[in-house]
């Protein structure tokens, strides 16, 4: 992927949520809602201040994150489909377990 997302805007790919468990209604992908979960490829250098210093993004490429079900503009990269949203889209960032 040659893309870098400019200023506060950051690349997600989606998480596809874990396997049905046993005796589960299983919904077909039609109808199935996206993930609201998803791994950032790519982050921007962030936005510029008021006094013309960069404030960096609190999100890096490698975290998962969580974010809302409308957020994002959704692209098709290499026939991936991938969401460029701003850093104010994101709600949480999901802590690595160690």
């Amino acid at each position: 992927m040659n893309v870098r997302p400019l200023h506060d805007r950051i690349i997600v790919e989606r998480l596809d949520e874990s396997a049905p468990h046993p005796g589960a209604i299983i919904i077909p992908d039609s109808a199935r809602e996206k993930p609201q979960r998803g791994k950032v490829l790519a982050a921007g250098v962030g936005t510029t201040s008021k006094n013309g210093g960069r404030i960096p993004l609190d999100v890096q490429a490698g975290d998962t994150v969580l974010f809302g079900k409308f957020s994002g503009q959704e692209i098709r990269l290499d026939g991936v489909e991938y969401l460029i949203m701003k850093e104010d889209d994101v709600l949480a960032v999901q802590e690595r377990s160690l």
